[in-house]
């Protein structure tokens, strides 16, 4: 398993598309934000195989982490969790960032906390599944 950077912004958006819009019922006007062409993106690969991404929007001394997703198939392994950690020491290389931010689907809290954020503020609706701001320091 190897986890990189990569421009390859179609893989990624075929990763989200197949978790985010088949398998979670969000609509492609909601996962097709736009903004892609601004993040730094991950991509996690088995074997070559491409099974997970997660992308970065630095704004100031923040990092947003988001669109974080994993081939079903993938879950369970521990490789989330190495994603996250991965894009933490993307964060804290990119010049003044100093906190990680991400909104995290409340069924993934736990998960998170366990990386280290702290969720902030209520419980509020992103495409149709409720979601909590979440921060860390780097």
């Amino acid at each position: 398993m190897q986890i990189v950077q990569t421009d390859e912004i179609e893989t990624c958006q075929a990763l989200r598309a197949r978790v985010f819009i088949e398998e979670q019922g969000v609509s492609q006007a909601e996962e097709v934000d736009g903004r892609d062409g601004e993040a730094l993106h991950l991509l996690v690969c088995d074997n070559d195989k491409p099974i997970g991404t997660a992308r970065m929007l630095v704004s100031g001394d923040v990092a947003k982490i988001g669109r974080v997703c994993m081939l079903s198939e993938a879950r369970g392994r521990g490789l989330g969790a190495a994603l996250i950690r991965a894009a933490l020491t993307l964060a804290r290389n990119q010049p003044g960032v100093t906190r990680a931010r991400l909104g995290a689907q409340v069924s993934a809290l736990a998960f998170y906390e366990a990386l280290g954020f702290v969720a902030e503020g209520p419980v509020y609706d992103d495409a149709g599944i409720p979601h909590r701001d979440m921060e860390r320091a780097l």
